[in-house]
């Protein structure tokens, strides 16, 4: 282990501080799992079925074995019935193109995070409510696509209900536990209750893991997206594995990629994380490549095509059964639409077949060179954790202490401790052994628009601006380059980080009396999470002006896809623009509806 740092007595202090919360018995939380798991009746997907298989692992481990590749799509439109038909229309167009898709990620609506009753009070977003029972049932039996639940579901308030109703229906890749690291639910504030769900319902998994149950974990969609060191995700796998397999006794399916473009990255993750899981692996998807996507269709598809060569060469160099995600080439400006997503599928087979032409010809040694570097310094930084855990008085053999305490310390603070570069003492981040892609991404546009921001005028208005940044939803790296930015040229930021709710944004603002907000919006809830912000501000008698980027859509009743609401938010009095394009420094001098 390496030596302590300076900041180790910090580091302790924190983990003591979230430590005194009263947290549940880890033992009692897991023999209710195992209750509930004992009772339970796992339903049968039509895909299984037809398939003759008992779960989608059985499935991928005879994809595996005979090098058949498996696809992902990912749908998720504004209801359940509209979710039915795009997913009868995606079935039906492989079947007239002579293919069939494996699975579908059902891309669920934030507020099935929640319990219930708390659904109605907040902001909808992209993506079905699954509300009756008959909805639930429907999930594995509309079309034979095997269905996979990894949005809001274990690792948040309602875990363990939504976790049973999944099961009852056939699903048997549940997720996302990347994402209790990292997300918020909306309108909840009970941190112990989401990790007592979470521990629960990870627990009925275990239970049932001889019938093929999979945790799904998105490393991207969690720390993973945030920790600037390949070799940080890394070890973050090793963490999770740990936890998950060896303390709670599921089977961990790791899924990389939606933040990855290089490809010696992208396969590299591939022959990493089948060393991870000790040759055993069993992954979900390895998701698309969705930072590289823009406005320029023709470029998009050029993107989907590189990408999903290099997946599919990784599958058949190393199976580890995660299907590939051919995305849509609308993906980065809406909703792809049912017709969209079917294009995209029919394309991934057109690829494939030059994959497996080039497969023999391909040299894999620079991937495989850092999944060496990656494993090695991944396992490294997992002992280092697990050692100064347990120095901090973490208990690292309850999986409830684990999780709190995790995620009570942030990726920020686990990388500056645990991570394996040379630590600068000035930035407090350390020197990435192999930066992620989504780091370097940043750091290229912080790069491209510092000169603007460090110019007389941008430092002579901004300078001491007390200016407010939050996301409304998971979407955080607009915030990481835009409080960067600002910071350069003098303002005083306040982030509140990513999916803030509406009051928590006026009550910052308000206890801040900051002369700006700027917002971060992705989700289709521009319009009424505006409307709120709107309420919440005029309450609290705060007139500073708000200035919304992102994209500025509206989940809307009746309609498939979510419109633009950019004029609409004009109306409100919103200010709409790019959030890195000195907007904010053109709306300071003014007060909202002048």
């Amino acid at each position: 282990m390496r030596a302590k740092s300076a900041s180790t007595a910090s580091l302790d202090q924190r983990i003591r501080r979230l430590l005194s919360a009263e947290l549940p018995d880890a033992s009692s939380l897991i023999a209710e799992g195992r209750t509930i798991a004992a009772e339970l009746t796992l339903g049968r997907s039509l895909f299984c079925e037809q398939q003759d298989v008992a779960s989608e692992a059985e499935y991928k481990e005879r994809c595996k074995a005979d090098g058949t590749i498996m696809y992902h799509a990912h749908v998720g439109m504004d209801s359940w019935p509209a979710t039915v038909e795009a997913l009868r229309h995606i079935h039906q167009a492989a079947r007239d193109g002579g293919y069939h898709v494996d699975r579908a990620g059902i891309c669920l609506d934030r507020r099935m995070a929640v319990p219930e009753a708390l659904r109605d009070s907040i902001p909808a977003e992209t993506g079905p409510l699954i509300t009756t029972p008959d909805e639930w049932r429907e999930i594995g039996q509309v079309v034979p696509i095997q269905p996979h639940m990894g949005d809001f579901m274990i690792g948040f308030p309602a875990a363990t209900t939504n976790t049973i109703h999944a099961l009852q229906a056939g699903v048997t890749t549940i997720g996302n536990l990347s994402q209790y690291f990292a997300h918020e639910a909306p309108m909840w504030k009970d941190p112990v209750a989401t990790v007592a769900e979470t521990i629960r319902a990870i627990a009925i998994l275990g239970a049932r893991r001889e019938d093929g149950l999979l945790l799904h974990s998105y490393l991207e969609d969690g720390f993973g997206a945030l920790f600037f060191d390949c070799a940080t995700v890394a070890g973050w796998a090793y963490l999770e594995r740990y936890i998950v397999e060896e303390l709670l006794g599921a089977r961990l399916s790791h899924c990389i990629g939606g933040l990855t473009t290089d490809p010696i990255k992208r396969v590299g993750w591939v022959f990493a994380l089948d060393e991870i899981h000790d040759h055993d692996c069993t992954g979900s998807m390895i998701y698309g490549d969705t930072i590289s996507l823009t406005r320029d269709f023709p470029h998009n598809w050029a993107v989907v095509g590189e990408y999903l060569l290099w997946d599919i060469l990784a599958q058949l160099e190393c199976p580890t059964g995660h299907a590939v995600h051919p995305l849509p080439i609308t993906e980065a400006i809406r909703i792809p639409s049912a017709e969209e997503i079917a294009e995209s599928q029919t394309f991934g087979r057109q690829v494939e077949r030059a994959a497996r032409r080039m497969h023999r010809t391909v040299v894999f040694g620079p991937a495989r060179a850092f999944a060496c570097q990656m494993v090695d310094a991944g396992r490294q930084i997992c002992e280092d954790a697990l050692a100064g855990l347990v120095d901090a008085g973490v208990d690292i053999r309850n999986p409830l202490e684990m999780l709190y305490v995790l995620r009570g310390l942030g990726p920020v603070e686990f990388e500056r401790h645990f991570g394996a570069g040379e630590l600068n003492e000035d930035t407090g981040r350390r020197q990435p052994l192999a930066a992620t892609d989504m780091c370097a991404r940043s750091l290229a546009i912080i790069e491209e628009h510092m000169s603007f921001f460090t110019t007389a005028r941008m430092r002579g208005l901004m300078g001491g601006r007390r200016l407010l940044l939050a996301s409304t939803d998971v979407h955080q790296h607009a915030l990481f380059v835009l409080e960067a930015l600002l910071r350069q040229a003098g303002a005083a930021v306040i982030s509140l980080g990513p999916e803030q709710n509406a009051a928590d944004v006026a009550e910052g603002a308000e206890e801040h009396g900051v002369e700006a907000i700027l917002l971060s919006t992705h989700n289709g809830m521009a319009l009424e999470y505006a409307q709120q912000l709107q309420a919440e501000l005029t309450r609290r008698g705060v007139d500073s002006p708000v200035l919304m980027g992102g994209v500025l859509n509206q989940k809307m009743a009746g309609q498939p896809l979510p419109a633009d609401v950019t004029v609409d938010l004009k109306r409100l009095g919103i200010h709409t623009g790019a959030l890195a394009d000195g907007s904010v420094g053109r709306l300071l001098p003014a007060k909202k509806g002048d």
